[in-house]
């Protein structure tokens, strides 16, 4: 079957037709202006080496060449077949924390970037490292939520990274533990695939028990690594756009800081690593990681490129143009000694 890669180019064809109506129009024109001058039989005699054929032929010729030239800038291509790929990866779950406390500064600087825009920021290039591994991600704060299931389509995945904010979960709170266990139920059912679980927070968790999750999930052979975001020295949480920052009861600004005694205890527990969010390293060490896991073979059904044609068509046009310019417009002299109507 063959198809166009620009099938809208194909209009241009409609050019074929209307040349062959104007070069109709111009030899009728023609021949009436020289009607006028004398009967055709005279004039004929007094131009020998006009040919009656040859400006006909060139034309056909022409014709060719443009509509071949209109199919190869149409690309014509034929042959599609579908092929079945083997590639070789890891599934990865990826905990979002999404906290307000993840809008805090990342760093001891309280100008620069969120934890959460640090985070996104450390997702985006990890995913271009993952490459042919699938990949989903939650979300969680009081609450854990999926966000993306277990895919191969990263494309997808980067997007959704641009939406999430802490909007996202109603509960606020911090709970690691429920977003790993959840994690721990989204990976597909395959016995011998190799998962891993990376927590991106800053270790505030005031909901549940962390470390027995991630414990939990090293029991099933499931790596946990955490990515622990922002500072010892504390942040201040910031409230919308006009300099206000979040209180306690008492009217006091909230400190909000790394816990990178806890982040470093959930990764103990679930045979991972730990990795400062803030170190320019993050995605080659947690990368790095990853790649200690044995890849598992994944099949992916992908459709081969149809074969480009144009490259005939191409040498076509090469061909009727080089044709036309070897034949002239008055008769060929060799030709004029053969008489194609002799007994």
């Amino acid at each position: 079957m063959i198809s166009f890669a620009h099938p809208y180019i194909l209009y241009l064809l409609l050019l074929v037709p209307a040349i062959v109506v104007l070069h109709a129009v111009a030899r009728y024109s023609r021949r009436r202006r020289m009607a006028r001058f004398g009967k055709q039989a005279i004039l004929a005699s007094l131009m020998p080496d006009a040919s009656r054929y040859t400006p006909g032929l060139k034309l056909v010729l022409q014709l060719f060449a443009i509509t071949a030239i209109i199919i190869v800038l149409a690309r014509p291509r034929a042959g599609a077949k579908q092929e079945i790929s083997e590639v070789e990866g890891i599934e990865v779950m990826i905990c979002l924390d999404v906290s307000n406390s993840m809008l805090a500064s990342s760093t001891d600087d309280p100008r620069g970037i969120s934890r959460l825009q640090r985070a996104k920021l450390v997702l985006e290039k990890l995913f271009s490292q993952l490459k042919n591994d699938k990949v989903g991600l939650i979300v969680f704060a009081g609450d854990a939520y999926t966000q993306l299931p277990i895919t191969s389509d990263f494309t997808s995945a980067k997007m959704f990274l641009s939406s999430i904010s802490p909007d996202m979960v109603p509960t606020q709170g911090t709970a690691i533990g429920a977003a790993i266990e959840m994690a721990m139920t989204s990976f597909t059912p395959e016995a011998d695939m190799q998962k891993a679980i990376i927590v991106i927070t800053d270790g505030e968790n005031f909901e549940d028990e962390p470390e027995a999750a991630a414990k939990e999930a090293a029991n099933q052979g499931i790596q946990v690594d955490v990515i622990g975001l922002g500072s010892a020295k504390g942040a201040l949480i910031p409230l919308g756009r006009d300099g206000q920052f979040l209180r306690d009861s008492d009217g006091n600004p909230v400190t909000t800081r790394l816990n990178e005694d806890m982040a470093q205890k959930i990764a103990m527990a679930g045979n991972g690593i730990y990795v400062q969010g803030s170190s320019s390293s993050v995605v080659k060490e947690v990368s790095d990681q990853l790649d200690t896991l044995s890849k598992s073979t994944l099949e992916k059904v992908t459709y081969a490129a149809s074969a480009e044609q144009f490259p005939v068509f191409a040498w076509l046009a090469l061909l009727f143009l080089l044709a036309d310019t070897f034949i002239p417009e008055r008769k060929i002299g060799w030709l004029k000694k053969i008489n194609f109507f002799s007994k």
